[in-house]
């Protein structure tokens, strides 16, 4: 009997885990910084960037943001939004600059290593997509959408290459 309730715990904790990644995998979550956007205060020129952006009003957003980082130097949630837009303008120098800014920041950044493996995807670069990946999977233990999103978007460029 004590073999059963021993199973049946470690069964609980993994339900519970896979439960949570779920939850967060439906949440997304768009900032790996040690505060949340949510936490963090926005300035008026953070939030018109994140509008364009849904909008996809790619030039304002990049003028936003470019706004945002001269004034908040360690923004990396901005620099990441930043090179988001660039990459969308087909920028692809800028937007890596971006994203590495944004990772000289924040190195576990899980929205700029997912957007800048997506990039590495669209110049061809397979193997330093695959590094983002790879630290995705490191940060991502029970699994993130910024993971789940990169490795799709990497299974399909490497189904187009075949």
């Amino acid at each position: 009997m004590t073999i059963r309730k021993f199973i049946l715990a470690i069964f609980t904790v993994f339900a519970a885990q896979l439960l949570a990644a779920q939850i967060v995998f439906a949440a997304g979550s768009g900032s790996s910084s040690s505060t949340t956007e949510a936490e963090a205060p926005q300035s008026a020129e953070f939030a018109a960037g994140k509008e364009a952006i849904d909008a996809k009003q790619w030039d304002a957003a990049v003028a936003a943001f470019t706004k945002v980082t001269a004034s908040e130097p360690d923004n990396a949630d901005a620099y990441n939004y930043l090179g988001y837009a660039q990459r969308n303008l087909k920028n692809y120098d800028a937007a890596f600059e971006s994203y590495n800014k944004a990772l000289a920041i924040n190195p576990d950044h899980k929205g700029a290593n997912e957007y800048i493996g997506e990039a590495y995807l669209q110049v061809g670069n397979l193997d330093k997509a695959e590094e983002h990946l790879l630290k995705l999977d490191a940060l991502c233990f029970f699994g993130c959408a910024e993971y789940t999103m990169l490795k799709r978007a990497v299974e399909d460029y490497k189904a187009k290459q075949s």
